[in-house]
């Protein structure tokens, strides 16, 4: 078998595969999960007909629509990839609604807005509660003109509650985990109000449970008027994403549909630079990382990666912290040991040891034997064959023996030296068989 090693610099990617998806095997758990998800939320009915009076299953076409809206291969199917976005926790607001984003017939007449907290999760004290509730309006008036104010009796323009199963809206919640919270659009009655699971566990300032601060923007987002964002990075999109709180900034798509309903916030100097989400296609772009894990393929970039099983043609997009919560974003490497069946995280000279979809060990790059001199590397790449990893230093490369865990002599060498034609900088890499 032939083996041979991909170096990547400044270079443009083009992700292509061509193979079919395949269905999962027939469990009536799954389809009537897959059902009950796709009537909810995709506003599934029963059998339809074709204008040549073919019978055309609902559930296909509802699949498929649901698959387009994620990115994924579309195939009218219940497979894996499908069910597997199925079951991550998710807004309980549907994908496809009944107008669209940016739409002036779905806006609020007036900047200013009421909300009322009507009663409190037993998760969170009551101040963690209201800071959370506060914090998540003003990410929205910080890049509008509208302003929100709290009353404590009355009925309010956003009523906000925390409640259990059927709950007089007719969108019955259904315990914990799967739908998180739901809000209705601008109108009279139920417009504005937002309604929390409180099957669920919310937490202030953690990873652990859900973060009520990030339910809450995104659910106000739709008391505001928006629907749901086909961009993965965006906080409108309706899969939930742990994201650091502290740090967090509105991103540009919902910035760009929030300011098309009422306009930008003249009032406040420019905050930090919304982060956009990296396209595939874009010629100019350069990738953080590369790695395989068993048996796919991870491209990393900024806050996302990519994501490529052999089977499927589409590339999947994701946040980083949707899989890894620990993880840090724009890390500096990545690679795989298929041996340990670990993949190893870089950024500076922190070091993180996956096993699938869990962190399992923690250690410093220093622990590979690597000179203090080594403040970082910019690629790492696994030689299944020799049992050596290549650490990557810009053009200057170190080779570390995974079977003695120590480094070999004579290193680092010049890049050039052993791959020809390489002269700039490493900026990823990864064995390919």
């Amino acid at each position: 078998m032939q083996t041979y090693f991909r170096l990547l610099t400044l270079v443009a990617l083009v992700f292509r595969a061509h193979s079919r998806s395949v269905p999962l095997p027939t469990d009536m758990n799954d389809e009537e999960f897959a059902k009950n998800y796709l009537r909810k939320l995709y506003n599934m009915q029963e059998e339809s007909k074709s204008s040549f009076g073919h019978k055309i299953s609902e559930m296909s076409l509802k699949l498929g629509e649901m698959q387009e809206f994620f990115g994924l291969k579309v195939t009218g199917t219940l497979d894996a990839e499908t069910l597997e976005m199925m079951k991550k926790p998710r807004c309980g607001v549907p994908d496809v609604a009944a107008y669209t984003a940016g739409s002036s017939s779905n806006k609020w007449s007036t900047n200013k807005l009421t909300y009322r907290i009507e009663n409190y999760t037993p998760d969170m004290s009551v101040a963690e509660v209201d800071v959370s509730i506060e914090k998540a309006l003003q990410v929205w008036a910080r890049v509008t003109p509208l302003r929100f104010t709290r009353i404590y009796s009355g009925v309010a323009d956003i009523m906000i509650s925390f409640t259990v199963g059927e709950h007089g809206d007719g969108s019955p919640f259904d315990g914990p985990d799967g739908l998180l919270a739901h809000a209705f659009g601008p109108a009279p009655g139920l417009g504005g109000d937002t309604h929390f699971d409180d099957d669920e566990t919310f937490t202030f300032k953690s990873s652990n449970g859900y973060n009520l601060f990030l339910v809450a923007a995104h659910e106000f987002g739709h008391a505001l008027g928006l629907d749901h964002s086909r961009d993965p990075g965006a906080l409108m999109n309706g899969i939930y994403t742990y994201r650091d709180v502290d740090s967090f900034v509105l991103p540009q798509d919902d910035v760009n549909h929030i300011q098309a309903l009422y306009g930008s916030n003249l009032e406040l100097p420019d905050g930090p630079t919304p982060p956009p989400t990296p396209n595939a296609c874009d010629p100019k772009l350069v990738l953080d990382a590369v790695t395989t894990l068993r048996g796919e393929m991870y491209f990393f970039k900024d806050r996302f990666f990519w994501r490529r099983h052999p089977q499927i043609p589409q590339m999947e997009q994701f946040l980083i912290k949707s899989f890894w919560t620990e993880l840090p974003d724009n890390i500096d490497a990545a690679f795989e040991d298929q041996s340990d069946d670990l993949v190893y995280i870089f950024k500076g000279q922190k070091v993180w040891a996956l096993n699938a979809y869990d962190v399992v060990n923690r250690k410093s790059l220093s622990s590979f034997g690597l000179p203090a001199k080594v403040k970082k590397i910019t690629a790492a790449l696994y030689d299944e064959n020799t049992g050596k990893t290549l650490f990557f230093t810009d053009k200057l490369y170190y080779s570390y023996d995974t079977n003695s865990n120590k480094m070999d002599k004579g290193y680092p060498k010049k890049v050039e030296d052993r791959f020809r034609g390489m002269t700039g900088p490493v900026t990823a890499a990864f064995q390919n068989q």
